[in-house]
């Protein structure tokens, strides 16, 4: 399957980022449907107030994904951080937030059903 990143749904804009979300994008046996997304952030963005009254307070989903520009850190529950930048391919585990250091974009895959539940959180969050 292919798309052009353009015609991937936007799922949510505010100042700062802008996440989209490509359903039913693949299958992997024992996660189910996968989504591909592609989120183009600024620097500053922290995902922890957006995270707040999930379980831990943190992103409950795993995520592949590619860096094309910038630096993200990543901090899971125990307080380990994890930096990516351009270029780096990633994994992150269950469990973390994310704080965007340098203006980012990226490309993911995650299990569909788990993010577009934390997707819809922050939504909710942002709504107020």
């Amino acid at each position: 399957m292919r798309i052009a990143k353009e015609d991937v749904d936007i799922k949510m804009e505010i100042p700062g980022a802008v996440i989209r979300q490509r359903t039913d994008f693949g299958d992997a046996t024992g996660l189910g449907k996968i989504s591909g997304e592609c989120f183009t952030l600024s620097a500053g963005v922290d995902t922890t107030p957006l995270f707040q009254g999930l379980e831990g307070n943190l992103c409950q989903c795993p995520h592949w994904g590619f860096v094309l520009r910038g630096q993200l850190t990543t901090t899971d529950a125990e307080g380990t951080q994890e930096t990516v930048k351009a270029n780096d391919l990633f994994y992150w585990p269950p469990g973390h937030n994310v704080k965007v250091d340098a203006d980012a974009e990226i490309i993911m895959f995650s299990p569909q059903h788990q993010h577009s539940h934390v997707i819809d959180h922050m939504i909710k969050k942002v709504k107020g």
